[in-house]
């Protein structure tokens, strides 16, 4: 989970603030070249800001498919810095591999995005108040409002085949929201996919994992090895209500990748890792989302 803790570990490994400034990596071409050589090399993409009418309000999103073609949806949940360029980068690179991609702004309801920039940095403590002040409101009541319409948004766009399972990935706090998109529509969601997912698999009653048998996706959850040693036993709950289903699973510590190690302007961006992981997603995808 991104918080204090987090943080800390990130200063005791010596990832300084300035590694991945969200200033450096504004743009499109630069954050192109902090990704692998061969990360943009699929197919031809179309991208577009879109308006989502939710029962609350209006959803600011980006959406991105091949360039022809219809193909599986998939929503994207940001981690807790919100809808930025390094998210829709990762958006065209998942198009590129044959999706139609939907990431949106979980803030909307407070805020456009991007919620930070470069005069609102993630590591001046201000914003960062901020944005766990938006987080501690986004209940689960809240993320199921926005995914029934982000869902259904997906399934009226031309470039998504309907005929297909839906997926959906989160990162950070977007873990638990996975879940909840999954038990939603348990009958069109088939993938969930969660990278260093913040409270998936608690030991509290309302623990978003305990969902899981109520759903019919596959699930893969790729765990930072600094989250692991704060709740050693939150894979171990994960397994045991993945084992007795029938859908693809895995459960994997990432040891050596710390928290937010896989979007790549963060300071916790580890390359091997965040590829092991989009490697493992497409195969959850490749399995789940016929």
């Amino acid at each position: 989970m991104c918080d204090e803790f987090t943080e800390a570990d990130l200063d005791r490994a010596g990832l300084s603030v300035g590694r991945r400034s969200f200033t450096a990596l504004a743009g499109v071409g630069a954050l192109a070249s902090m990704l692998p050589a061969h990360a943009l090399a699929g197919k031809p993409v179309k991208g577009r800001d879109v308006e989502i009418k939710t029962a609350d309000g209006t959803a600011d999103a980006y959406f991105v498919a091949p360039a022809s073609g219809k193909h599986p949806g998939v929503l994207v949940w940001p981690d807790i810095r919100g809808l930025r360029p390094a998210f829709r980068q990762m958006a065209d690179r998942l198009a590129g591999e044959g999706y139609a991609v939907l990431t949106v702004n979980p803030f909307y309801r407070w805020q456009k995005s991007p919620v930070v920039d470069a005069t609102n940095d993630f590591n001046d403590p201000a914003i960062r108040d901020k944005l766990f002040g938006y987080l501690k409101q986004l209940n689960k009541a809240l993320v199921t409002t926005d995914a029934t319409a982000h869902l259904a948004f997906l399934d009226a766009q031309k470039e998504v085949d309907t005929k297909r399972k839906l997926g959906t990935t989160g990162y950070c706090m977007g873990g638990p929201m996975t879940i909840y998109t999954a038990a939603l529509e348990p009958d069109r969601v088939g993938a969930a996919a969660s990278f260093h997912g913040g409270g998936v698999g608690s030991d509290k009653p309302d623990s978003p994992h305990l969902l899981i048998p109520k759903t019919n996706a596959g699930y893969l959850f790729a765990i930072a090895g600094n989250d692991d040693k704060q709740d050693p036993e939150e894979k171990n709950r994960l397994e045991a209500v993945l084992t007795p289903r029938k859908q693809w699973h895995e459960v994997e510590v990432y040891a050596g990748a710390m928290h937010g190690w896989c979007p790549p302007d963060g300071r916790a961006y580890n390359e091997a890792a965040a590829e092991k992981a989009w490697g493992r997603m497409l195969g959850l995808f490749k399995a789940q989302l016929a």
